[in-house]
């Protein structure tokens, strides 16, 4: 039986953004067609995944329409971005002109952005067409995708299970090809965590690498240190070209820095060591995510890489200084904004505050330690790096959880919820790029990814370890939906 014009369409949606834009620019295919596919999976799938917060059909179509005009005119041809007509997805929390941009929070519903992000007008010259914007935690503050405003968005591997958060919306959207990739934030491993859960791809970069103007909560002051910006994606390839669109300093950043793009020469790669550990010494992980980090390393050293063994020093104090910036004093900085209105709280968001709640408040002199304290370990622990300037690590220590787990049972050990993500929180602290790649699989079907984490402004190295690592033994396949 001859395909059908709508399954046609259906497969274009498994394409990567590279080949979606390639067969754009060959005239194999239209923007039109490749925008059309993805909302019709939206119109399909979102109902179960409720991955979306607001979709914008109508522009979509209008620009994909335009995108195919520029194909036709020999001037506008010889000028297409490296994005031309392909349709990616945004976090909401990032400002995309006209659209509601909420937060995961009934505070912000009336909150529609004036102007887009500078990221988002990067990637608009780029040529890149927005589908819609994804669900987050209330004001990003879980690792788990569910709030009053919007409701909880489910994994598309198991409908029963989180994508993660923050950026769990953009990261459920782009696994079920609802979109080709997408933005989004990453304070304590939102942009990662839910890339593992997910089964696609994620970076963290460098803080001022890519402007995080026109997000919320806005990264600034001592919070510049850990929220970051970042490119997700179903593939590591697709990741370096998203990367290289947004990077580039800003203004309104204030960790804006003008680092040139460098990738690494065949010879660095080659003479690259790396470190790699399965565990922390005090959070113990599943038999399976020791198992995907030791095939990761195991694929490096089969490329030639001198790859060994290595616990950097000092984690637990670093995950300490992690969350008194992003937790206690994350919450002195968020109190102003729904303090009288505590009834209108996410009860996942009244959990976080909470856990805070439960300590002691932050000094001003225990603020300034651990701004000091921060400095100080982060000079010792790249110290540790320049024998490892690479180091491969779990992103969790489970793999996707059940709608309101809080714990599990580990090699004997009970972990906790947030130290099950500590894996992650470390490198926000310590201002260091990590990207994630799916490598294993749990009992259930779940999707296992590690973590790749280089040095300040090593992005494009640790993209180049992602994607050897993919390469050989990334495990990409589609969620059964």
């Amino acid at each position: 039986m001859p395909e059908r014009p709508a399954q046609k369409r259906e497969a274009l949606t498994s394409l990567s953004a590279a080949e979606m834009a390639a067969s754009i620019r060959s005239g194999e295919i239209r923007s039109a067609d490749l925008v059309e596919a993805h909302l019709e999976r939206i119109t399909r799938l979102n109902p179960a995944l409720n991955a979306f917060v607001h979709v914008d059909s109508e522009r979509a179509r209008r620009d994909a329409a335009a995108a195919d005009a520029d194909l036709r005119s020999t001037a506008a041809h010889a000028e297409l971005g490296r994005l031309h007509g392909v349709p990616l997805s945004m976090k909401s929390s990032i400002d995309v002109a006209g659209w509601p941009c909420p937060c995961g929070s009934r505070l912000r519903a009336d909150y529609f952005a004036q102007k887009d992000a500078p990221l988002v007008s990067r990637l608009r010259r780029a040529g890149a067409i927005f589908l819609g914007n994804t669900n987050t935690p209330e004001f990003l503050m879980a690792y788990e995708t569910d709030n009053l405003l919007i409701g909880r968005t489910n994994n598309p591997w198991d409908l029963n299970r989180t994508p993660g958060g923050s950026s769990g919306g953009e990261a459920a959207a782009i696994a079920a090809r609802c979109s080709a990739g997408g933005v989004g934030s990453d304070g304590g491993g939102s942009i990662r965590v839910p890339a593992a859960f997910s089964g696609i791809s994620g970076l963290k970069p460098t803080p001022g690498r890519i402007p995080a103007t026109g997000h919320f909560p806005e990264s600034a002051g001592p919070f510049a240190y850990l929220g970051v910006v970042g490119p997700m994606a179903r593939s590591v390839d697709d990741l370096k070209i998203l990367f290289e669109v947004m990077a580039g300093p800003d203004d309104g950043d204030p960790m804006a820095a003008p680092a040139p793009l460098q990738f690494p020469s065949r010879s660095e790669l080659r003479d690259l060591r790396i470190g790699f550990f399965e565990d922390n010494g005090r959070i113990p992980v599943t038999k399976e995510t020791r198992a995907a980090v030791r095939t990761a390393a195991a694929a490096l050293k089969f490329a030639g890489h001198v790859v060994e063994p290595f616990l950097p020093q000092e984690l637990e104090t670093v995950r300490k200084i992690w969350w008194n910036l992003f937790g206690r004093a994350g919450q002195i900085a968020l109190r102003p904004l729904y303090e009288g209105k505590e009834r209108e709280l996410s009860p996942i968001l009244r959990q976080f505050i909470g856990f805070v709640d439960a300590e002691p408040s932050l000094t001003v002199a225990e603020f300034m330690t651990t701004l000091l304290e921060r400095d100080a370990i982060r000079a010792r622990f790249l110290r540790q790096m320049q024998r490892y300037p690479i180091l491969i690590c779990p992103v969790s220590s489970v793999p996707a959880f059940l709608h309101g787990e809080r714990s599990w049972q580990i090699e004997g050990c009970s972990v906790h919820y947030l130290d099950a993500v500590s894996y992650t929180q470390w490198f926000n602290a310590l201002g260091l790029p990590a990207a994630v790649v799916p490598v294993g699989r749990s009992p259930e079907n779940l999707p296992i990814g590690v973590q790749i984490v280089g040095r300040p402004f090593a992005d494009e190295l640790v993209l180049a370890v992602a994607q050897e690592i993919e390469s050989q033994c990334a495990d990409l396949r589609e969620p059964p939906l």
